[in-house]
């Protein structure tokens, strides 16, 4: 009970307006604590979010089914908010996130943290991670068995996490979620659907970090999707 209320206690400190019965016991939206899950004697148990994303990120960890799990640095699992209505969905970790273990840092998370502050977003009330966990040799496309053997893993995030939206970063991100190669300039700045979940399309920073002709989309299309999370709550982006 000790470490429901702590964790009770750190969504308040992110905005969720939680309340305590102390005669009746704890009452508290599912979604913000998790599952129930049971010891081997039928004792009720609740699992929270962070729980099932630190179990969830083991088993990346261990995993093993493609070869690059086997000369990656470190796995890249996914970082922020376990209750984020936005998650950002990159391709795969590039060398600063093999290194350190954390999705999008150097130059390019750098330009993604900055466009999200200037539009009142912090990284650390959103989730940002992406379909590989584990960083292609030389910045390589992802193999078709790699993305076979590590959606999954991307799929129980967003069902643990439960978001009202998605941000897919990037041309080869974006068609692997849509199983379709996609024109990026032509899409960028429009919604599509990944597993029920409304689908902004947005160029990858690293890209507009080599192609600075294209930095003003990606801030047009920032702007587009902070406008959309702000008003999450009273409305939701149609998505096709």
């Amino acid at each position: 009970m000790r470490e429901i209320r702590n964790y009770l206690k750190w969504l308040r400190r992110l905005g969720f307006e939680i309340w305590l019965n102390r005669d009746e016991g704890s009452h508290v939206p599912a979604q913000a604590l998790g599952e129930l899950a049971t010891t081997e004697n039928g004792d009720a148990i609740v699992e929270t979010k962070v729980q099932r994303l630190q179990k969830l990120s083991e088993q990346v960890a261990a995993c093993r089914r493609c070869q690059i799990g086997h000369t990656r640095t470190n796995p890249v699992f996914g970082v922020g908010n376990p209750n984020a209505d936005l998650v950002f969905i990159g391709e795969a970790p590039g060398a600063n996130e093999d290194a350190q273990g954390v999705p999008f840092v150097g130059a390019a998370g750098n330009l993604l943290t900055q466009e999200l502050r200037k539009h009142g977003i912090s990284r650390e009330e959103v989730y940002i991670c992406n379909i590989l966990k584990c960083r292609p040799p030389n910045n390589r496309d992802p193999f078709p068995d790699e993305i076979l053997n590590c959606e999954p893993y991307l799929k129980q995030q967003l069902s643990i996490i439960a978001p009202k939206m998605l941000c897919g970063l990037g041309r080869f991100a974006v068609g692997t979620l849509l199983k379709r190669p996609i024109p990026i300039m032509k899409l960028r700045g429009t919604w599509e659907s990944y597993e029920g979940i409304p689908l902004f399309i947005c160029l990858h920073p690293a890209a507009v970090l080599h192609q600075p002709q294209n930095r003003h989309f990606f801030e047009i299309d920032i702007a587009a999707l902070a406008e959309a999370y702000h008003a999450r709550h009273t409305r939701l982006p149609k998505s096709k």
